[in-house]
């Protein structure tokens, strides 16, 4: 039994699911919505042909639908149903966005079926809850506001990353899609900066887990993770936490433009030169980093079923 389902894999039955196919139904959904033939004939002990067989009958039921991505299959639960019925409906994952979130949430589910006896929180709605529920308030949490139509809708949590917690600690999982800058972890240290500080402040510890597909990735996550564990912060001005969030986006935008040899992007910023010129302008307007500790402690981990596949570089 796994635990932070609560039993919703039950709720499957209704589509001819039950058993390990029904749980396996209920993780990929709730953590991600996505996933290969490679990590279902692992929880499931299948082998190629179980696994066409089961894929084949989802696609059937119209349940789920496998696409290729970058050269790699991806099977992606659509069904609204399937989502109405584990309590998840308003999720955003019945649609493949991007490269970089497909990957995201891959690696993310990688991460859960490997640790299933934690105790996930894998909808927005449980998280903020369980954060509620310890006197957290909202406005400590992540979030994002989307534009549209009929007005501004917040997020809680918006990349969707695994958070799990229980009465002693909380863990935090960044998944890095293979072409994150050092930037783009920092922001997500940014982003959840508050939370962590009042979880600490109630008694529980706070651990962060770097996941990646490859030894740069991994590399890169211990040094600035273990970064977060030591010494006393620093003491200094204030800076809104809207701001920083802003210039370290626009800072991922230069260093991405770069990194993904965008020619046409870097000329449009003025050449490389003032790329370099801009990225150091950028960081003085940022606060110092933190010397911690932000964080409690932390590891890193390697998913190896997704290296290739056109995914090296999106």
């Amino acid at each position: 039994m796994i635990v932070h389902l609560r039993g919703r894999e039950r709720a499957l039955a209704a589509f001819g699911l039950t058993g390990r196919g029904a749980e396996w139904i209920a993780l990929a959904s709730l953590h991600g919505g996505v996933f290969t033939r490679a990590q279902l004939a692992a929880w499931l002990k299948f082998d190629r042909f179980k696994t066409l067989r089961f894929v084949k009958a989802l696609s059937e039921r119209r349940l789920a639908t496998e696409e290729t991505v970058r050269g790699l299959k991806v099977c992606r639960v659509c069904a609204r149903g399937i989502y109405r019925a584990l309590g998840a409906e308003d999720i955003r994952r019945r649609r493949i966005a991007t490269g970089e979130v497909l990957m995201r949430r891959l690696l993310s589910l990688d991460y859960v079926i490997e640790h299933t006896d934690l105790p996930w929180l894998p909808t927005e709605e449980e998280k903020v809850g369980a954060f509620e529920a310890l006197g957290i308030s909202r406005s400590l949490l992540p979030v994002r506001v989307y534009r549209g139509a009929a007005g501004g809708v917040r997020c809680h949590f918006p990349l969707g990353l695994p958070v799990a917690l229980d009465s002693r600690r909380a863990v935090f999982v960044y998944a890095d899609p293979g072409y994150d800058t050092a930037t783009a972890l920092r922001s997500w240290r940014d982003r959840h900066g508050r939370l962590w500080k009042a979880l600490r402040e109630r008694g529980r510890s706070v651990e962060a887990v770097g996941v990646a597909r490859a030894r740069r990735e991994l590399k890169r996550a211990r040094t600035i993770l273990g970064n977060w564990t030591s010494a006393p912060p620093a003491s200094g001005p204030s800076f809104r936490p809207e701001t920083v969030a802003s210039v370290r986006r626009e800072i991922a935008r230069i260093e991405q433009a770069i990194l993904g040899m965008d020619d046409e992007a870097v000329a449009e910023m003025g050449g490389f030169q003032a790329c370099l010129h801009r990225i150091v302008e950028l960081k003085e307007l940022l606060p110092p980093e933190p010397s911690g500790p932000t964080i409690d402690g932390y590891t890193v981990w390697r998913s190896n079923r997704f290296s290739g596949a056109g995914f090296d570089r999106y």
